[in-house]
């Protein structure tokens, strides 16, 4: 069955080369082209390599086209193969012997082929953000008894808002282990954070004790691949920008509800993955800011940290997120307790946010009543 997959899946990709448009590249590249003709070379797990025969007047002159199966290996986003041939492209020409690389092709939304090589850098354009992050709400929440009516709406349209993306479900079990790899190997998750960590900060053991443990429940994990959704994938205080409070539908049957509104920034990682990436994201400050404030779990704090995931729970009727969340605590643990990122983190501090993450790690199911 696998065999047959891996089948279907190349005789999809050769037939995905656009060969009218790079046709029409390939003239304009070109000076004087007279004739230009396709012919497939092959084909591997990877992808598929295409013969480009050019004549003009100079004679034929054999070229190489390289694509990429969509599916498996990292490949799933098209930003994943731009970067594989841009790195192609950067570096087949700087080992001797080695084949030259010539451009990097984009096929656009029209249908027409452009080349996006030979860039030093790459930069994103976007619109600009307003409002106030979420960061200040937290500080604010060390001045406090408990929540005020205003804390209590954010908290709750943050958690209807992940509920509604996570009701958006993708079929994809290479989607959800890929979450899953990358939350523990990627160079900006557990890993890669555990790696800027200056040296001495915090011994290897601990280090590897956590990635060990994350390794475990990554295993464990795979088989849920359908609870794959839609995510924002970096819902952290900081990409939360609040601005007016508005009457917006709720979730709830039957109704309206006021709800402070707020926009988002910096979606990361790919647009589908487990809804723990998310929830975590957020709910790690909760925990975070009581332990830098109190060194302990406690009043406004542990309260927004029950009230979102009661909410959540509600909304989404997803009770089983508190069995998945641990990999992903402890990738947000390792992030709140770096001091690339928090310099006034203490060592005290750090040890009580390394604490919860074992705690999380070593248990089944984690309970808000019950945090260290």
């Amino acid at each position: 069955m696998q065999k047959q997959f891996w089948e279907d899946l190349k005789f999809l990709y050769r037939a995905m080369l656009n060969e009218k448009a790079l046709k029409a590249y390939l003239r304009k590249k070109f000076r004087n082209v007279s004739r230009i003709k396709i012919k497939k070379l092959g084909h591997g797990v990877h992808g598929s390599g295409f013969l480009v025969e050019i004549k003009t007047a100079k004679g034929i002159k054999p070229y190489v086209v390289k694509t990429l199966a969509p599916e498996g290996f990292g490949h799933e986003y098209p930003s994943d193969r731009a970067g594989i041939f841009l790195l192609d492209l950067d570096e087949f020409n700087n080992l001797s012997k080695h084949v030259k690389a010539v451009d990097v092709l984009a096929e656009l939304k029209d249908g027409s082929i452009k080349s996006i090589g030979g860039g030093k850098e790459y930069y994103l354009l976007m619109e600009k953000g307003a409002g106030r992050h979420y960061f200040n709400d937290l500080v604010s929440f060390a001045r406090k008894e408990r929540l005020d009516d205003i804390d209590i709406k954010k908290i709750k349209a943050m958690a209807s808002y992940l509920a509604g993306i996570h009701a958006i479900k993708k079929d994809s079990k290479t989607l959800y282990w890929r979450k899953l790899r990358d939350t523990v190997g990627h160079g900006e998750c557990l890993m890669g954070v555990f790696d800027t960590y200056p040296d001495g900060i915090v011994p290897y053991h601990e280090m590897t004790g956590i990635i060990k443990k994350s390794v475990d429940w990554i295993y464990k994990l795979k088989p849920k691949y359908n609870r794959l959704s839609q995510i924002h994938g970096d819902f952290h205080p900081g990409n939360i920008w609040f601005r007016d409070t508005l009457p917006i539908p709720s979730l709830d049957k039957g109704g309206q509800g006021e709800v402070s509104d707020f926009i988002l920034l910096d979606r990361s990682r790919g647009p589908w993955g487990e809804p723990a990436d998310d929830v975590t994201a957020l709910a790690i400050n909760y925990i975070f800011f009581s332990i830098k404030n109190f060194e302990a779990i406690k009043g406004p704090y542990l309260e927004g940290l029950k009230l979102f995931f009661n909410e959540y729970v509600r909304l989404s009727g997803d009770d089983e997120i508190y069995e998945v969340l641990a990999p992903f605590f402890a990738f947000r643990g390792a992030v709140v307790a770096n001091p690339v990122f928090y310099p006034k983190v203490t060592a005290k501090q750090r040890k009580l946010i390394f604490r919860f993450v074992h705690s999380v790690l070593d248990s089944g199911r984690f309970n808000p009543e019950k945090i260290i």
